[in-house]
């Protein structure tokens, strides 16, 4: 699982259950390298989740109860990542409740006008997907047109601006996008599956789905090289001295992609566009002031 914010939604979805998860069963569920959970957990405690290592043969990771609670606003940058801190299901449950009573207080979890998503909704996506189990939900079409579906989930995947979840359809035999915010009563059937492959990456199929979307060039030097990438960067980029040099094309926002190459945890330094390149650096700087 490559893409940052879906995968850690997984991992809280994972840590919620009570019991203790070894570094390499996560590893194993999300499709990653140990190191790979390590920094994620690092992510998570830096948003204020109390999460907890053990050691021992049996050791491993969970929630527990924390003195100080998640953050709970959000900025455009990081609305993606941080809404994550919002969804009450994943905390312990003696704080369930004081994000209960804040929910009416909070952000919409995606930024500027787009569309709201119930977290709660997020929460049994991610539970499905992390199963795997397969999943009912109610869904409303662009044409306004409601069908009740029967999915195998696969990802859920982040545009910064919108959620998706990309699935195969066993009614119409094949795989398919769909808008987390048009999704209404989900829930995981308890039917377990073995996933099917999917012919890409989930965040190359989401953005094939999307039509009439616009790119722009990106031209990235990392300070590690390609095999040390996510798979995301790792497939555009090539050798040079001291790293690794990333080109592709993309139709994200410059803050939102800007976000996504910082919390891959590598220096880098942007080549171009110089709209992705001021991101960047207004980004360094508000980490710079303590802003982040």
């Amino acid at each position: 699982m490559n893409d940052t914010p879906a995968r850690l939604l997984t991992l809280l979805s994972l840590l919620q259950t009570p019991r203790e998860w070894p570094g390499s069963e996560l590893a194993q569920r999300l499709g990653v390298s140990p190191r790979t959970i390590r920094r994620d957990i690092e992510r998570l405690r830096d948003l204020g989740y109390p999460v907890e290592a053990t050691l021992g043969a049996v050791g491993g990771y969970r929630l527990v109860a924390g003195a100080a609670m998640p953050p709970l606003l959000l900025d455009d940058e990081e609305a993606s990542v941080r809404a994550l801190a919002k969804l009450e299901q994943v905390l312990p449950a003696r704080l369930r409740h004081r994000v209960g009573a804040l929910q009416s207080a909070t952000v919409a979890v995606t930024r500027g006008d787009g569309p709201s998503v119930d977290p709660r909704t997020l929460t049994a996506m991610a539970g499905a997907v992390a199963g795997p189990e397969r999943l009912r939900f109610a869904y409303r079409a662009r044409d306004g047109v409601d069908s009740r579906r029967l999915v195998e989930p696969y990802r859920l995947v982040s545009t910064g601006s919108r959620w998706y979840l990309v699935a195969y359809d066993l009614e119409r035999e094949d795989w398919r996008t769909f808008r987390v915010d048009r999704v209404s009563e989900p829930f995981a059937t308890g039917a377990r599956f073995t996933p099917r492959p999917l012919p890409m990456e989930a965040a190359e199929f989401v953005r094939r789905a999307l039509r009439g979307e616009r790119t722009y060039p990106v031209d990235v030097s990392f300070a590690a090289p390609p095999e040390e990438l996510p798979a995301w960067l790792r497939e555009a980029a090539v050798p040079e001295a001291g790293g690794a040099r990333v080109r592709f094309e993309s139709g994200d926002a410059p803050e939102w992609l800007a976000a996504r190459m910082a919390l891959t945890g590598l220096d880098f330094t942007v080549r171009g566009p110089d709209a992705l390149a001021e991101a960047a650096g207004a980004r360094g700087a508000r980490l710079t002031r303590g802003g982040a």
